[in-house]
């Protein structure tokens, strides 16, 4: 029997989240209405009962009603620098059940679950990742690329078969480690167009150092913004993670769960807008000290497709169907849920063919 089977995961539409990335911008309640004011002209009204969420980029202004009535009815207001670094995140009372999040704690302090699930993360990432190397492989033309990427494919495969073998998380976050780096030391081989402008020459950030770093923590800061969401949604608790290291402050479930989606979501997604030239040099700014971001006009493209892209179906393996792109947060924490409160032997991670 399924493991998922005879379970209704109440998932049937993906409602919309707003962006907000004019600066000075103003948003206010309007009645029933959620007011997006610039320079005291009205830009936008949307519905409340529309919205999922509202995501404001650097200087963006959110009135205290807005605020209280958005935490209220379990809307998240997500608060972001211009170039998409998370700030602050505001939420209502603390949804789902106690017992949930008492089991979640208690599964941090068993060092065996801490593995199992941490391994599944680890393998789906390696997996997902060696899809999107095999798959660069089968298209391209160049014999001299197809042979690096075919060796880079078979190294990630030995990686994922030594991952049952690991008994400590930190090694296992070394065996993730390595295949991250060889992953990225092929990523170069993916891109298609304006490869001067679009060179990569290794994963860098806080500042990124050039475009193509700039578009992947961008899109990277949304998914965790969406994964943080969907655990808070079923009651979990985002900053008690299993891979991740605990810090104050940091989203240690929500970034677990994100590097199952990189390669599949956020990659794919970068890829798309750089070799389809939605995205071009015009896109980005230097910045003092060296670091490359999104301008306004870059930022717009990307959130736009972005969205386009949570409308799309996706086949999720474990429900045996194909559902839309932008559930896949909340169906991976269900299922984590589901895990932790003994529901299933283990946590069933996002693995795309």
């Amino acid at each position: 029997m399924s493991p998922t089977a005879g379970v209704d995961l109440g998932l049937h539409q993906l409602q919309n989240t707003l962006y907000v990335m004019t600066q000075g911008a103003y948003l206010h309640i309007d009645h029933e209405t959620l007011k997006i004011e610039v320079e005291k002209a009205t830009a936008m009204q949307v519905p409340v009962h529309h919205l999922s969420g509202v995501v404001c980029f650097g200087n963006v202004m959110v009135s205290p009603e807005a605020l209280s009535r958005c935490a209220e009815e379990g809307r998240s207001v997500v608060f972001l620098s211009r170039s998409g670094r998370f700030r602050g995140r505001i939420v209502g009372p603390a949804s789902g059940n106690v017992l949930l999040r008492r089991a979640q704690h208690k599964a941090l302090d068993s060092p065996e679950q801490t593995l199992a699930i941490a391994r599944n993360i680890v393998a789906a990432k390696i997996q997902n990742s060696r899809q999107v190397v095999l798959r660069a492989a089968r298209e391209t033309k160049n014999t001299e690329t197809q042979a690096a990427l075919r060796l880079q494919s078979e190294a990630m495969a030995q990686t994922l078969a030594r991952l049952p073998r690991i008994t400590d998380v930190e090694v296992l976050r070394g065996a993730e480690g390595e295949a991250a780096l060889g992953y990225f030391s092929v990523f170069n081989h993916f891109i298609l167009e304006d490869t001067q402008t679009f060179r990569f020459n290794g994963r860098n950030r806080r500042p990124p150092r050039d475009p193509v770093n700039a578009v992947i923590s961008f899109v990277y800061a949304l998914l965790v913004g969406d994964c943080v969401a969907a655990l808070e949604g079923v009651g979990l608790d985002p900053q008690i993670g299993y891979l991740h290291a605990l810090r104050p402050g940091r989203p240690a479930l929500a970034l677990d769960v994100v590097e199952e989606l990189r390669s599949p979501i956020a990659d794919r997604l970068a890829l798309t807008l750089i070799n389809r030239k939605q995205l071009t040099k015009d896109d980005f700014e230097e910045r003092v000290g060296g670091g490359v971001v999104l301008n306004d006009k870059g930022r717009k493209t990307v959130v736009i497709a972005y969205q386009k892209r949570k409308q799309e179906e996706i086949r999720h393996e474990v429900l045996d169907r194909s559902i839309l792109a932008g559930l896949i947060p909340h169906v991976q924490a269900r299922l984590l849920a589901r895990h932790l409160r003994g529901d299933m032997d283990t946590y069933l991670p996002y693995l795309t063919q």
